[in-house]
């Protein structure tokens, strides 16, 4: 009897399907491998993508701050020559674009008459500030400011700081009308004791906050947030 059993399967059959199944599974490795590195560009290039983005968006967020400092430097050196002479007469000061007038010149203590010192030195602003706003398409803020000294009780035309305040940037704005600057063009702000530019603990600083400021401003800009700019 013959001990070899024939299984009817050729030995080369079995080591085909054998190779046939390690190939599936190399091919489907392949699949799952080139699959992943897809994916994985893709997320590179998404992120690649979304930073140079962020980047083109901060290079033009800085581009325009550049553009904006640039024209507000301008905006003040214009403005600076415009009242070059009564800058040099010590009659006003020019602080970041606001023009500063001392409350003493302009009126007397606790009081909204204009004196004829301070009727002057508004007369001196008139023609420098109408050949600025000339190329300029702003308007004029007149912004009253007092000390922190509480209104005498004996003094019954203003409640308080802000009343007086008020009342004094009314007063320079309708000199400013009067001699010449357009209604339209101009318009009045009170701050009271806020916004000090000294410390109110002495007669100096407590002067020094008594002012009025005429500050040109942009059209378009929201009066009271630019007060304080």
């Amino acid at each position: 009897m013959n001990d070899d059993i024939d299984t009817g399967v050729e030995p080369s059959s079995v080591a085909w399907a054998v190779f046939g199944d390690l190939m599936s599974v190399l091919m489907g490795a392949f699949v799952l491998i080139l699959v992943g590195v897809i994916a994985l560009q893709l997320e590179l290039s998404t992120a690649l993508e979304s930073e140079v983005k962020k980047r083109l968006d901060l290079s033009d967020r800085l581009q325009t701050e550049v553009q904006h400092r640039e024209e507000e430097t301008q905006r003040r050196q214009a403005l600076e020559q415009a009242l070059a002479v009564p800058l040099a007469a010590g009659q006003v000061t020019l602080v970041d674009g606001r023009i500063g007038i001392s409350g003493s010149v302009l009126f007397a203590l606790n009081s909204d008459q204009l004196q004829p010192e301070g009727r002057a030195v508004l007369q001196s602003l008139i023609e420098p500030l109408t050949e600025y706003l000339k190329t300029h398409d702003e308007v004029l803020m007149v912004s009253g400011f007092t000390d922190d000294q509480p209104i005498h009780q004996n003094n019954r035309r203003y409640a308080d700081n802000w009343e007086l305040s008020a009342q004094r940037a009314l007063t320079v704005t309708r000199a400013l009308i009067t001699e010449g600057i357009s209604p339209d063009i101009v318009f009045a702000a009170a701050f009271g004791e806020q916004r000090p530019v000294a410390d109110n603990s002495d007669e100096a600083g407590r002067a020094s906050n008594r002012r009025v400021e005429i500050a040109p401003i942009p059209k378009s800009s929201n009066s009271a947030g630019s007060a304080g700019d």
